[in-house]
């Protein structure tokens, strides 16, 4: 999962079209509600049965290091697949509410087609650089956090002045609203605090998030360039109830 802060942006009075991040968010749920990490379809059973089918699935769908560089066609496969894998539903919820907050707008600025192949590409490097800093590793990575990563990377780039509400635990969840150049270089340096500490092993792949934000940031400024960056300002007269989703 991306991290336990819970944030909205900003927008103005006009919803972006983002069919892509809409329909990313429809199919992650998806293949998690049908899944057997949710629990709620009988087919995989219960107990001890329901846990032997959790486990076969992430081994299959997911990165799992130690199998990625032995050159088998299925497992050069998985970091794609894994990227619509979770394994909670902590984990789905907190990645899917970053990728609504940050998808939109990105979305709306790169384009459809473009956006989907910066998700899909940036989420596959992402899992590829965390399974090669692992490669002995035998257990298996799933979710979407590389790719969302990527995406707060390219807002970064592209929405450096956009506001962002963040309620943060060590501040009493209090409801504080910062600038994006302030909030996600904060995501991501504890992101490398927390990646130097994760020496252990797999856990939660804090080694992803910064591969994936540092590409997405990359790319964006790269591709669209200073001079393009995009400011977020609220719309015209519009009531300042209406100016948040």
């Amino acid at each position: 999962m991306i991290s336990n802060w819970s944030v909205k942006a900003v927008r103005t009075i006009r919803t972006p079209s983002a069919p892509v991040t809409y329909g990313l968010i429809a199919l992650c749920t998806l293949i998690f509600v049908i899944g057997p990490a949710s629990g709620l379809n009988p087919v995989h059973g219960t107990g001890d049965e329901l846990l032997a089918a959790q486990r076969a699935y992430f081994r299959r769908w997911g990165v799992v290091p130690a199998e990625l560089f032995e050159g088998h066609a299925r497992s050069t496969l998985t970091p794609a697949t894994a990227l619509f894998v979770h394994g909670s539903w902590v984990h789905l919820l907190g990645n899917m509410l970053f990728l609504y907050v940050f998808g939109v707008l990105t979305e709306e600025r790169m384009g459809r087609v473009q956006f989907t192949l910066f998700y899909l590409g940036c989420g596959y490097l992402a899992l590829l650089g965390y399974a090669s800093a692992n490669a002995d590793s035998e257990q298996s990575l799933v979710g979407a956090s590389g790719a969302i990563s990527a995406v707060l990377g390219a807002c970064l780039a592209l929405f450096p002045r956009a506001r962002v509400t963040s309620l943060l635990p060590f501040l009493f969840f209090l409801p504080l609203r910062f600038p994006a150049w302030v909030v996600l270089p904060f995501w991501a340096a504890l992101q490398w605090l927390a990646a130097g500490r994760a020496a252990n092993g797999p856990g939660v792949a804090y080694l992803a998030h910064l591969v994936g934000f540092g590409l997405g940031c990359g790319f964006a400024w790269v591709r669209f360039g200073r001079t393009t960056r995009v400011r977020a300002t609220p719309a015209t007269q519009a009531p300042e109830g209406e100016k948040q989703p």
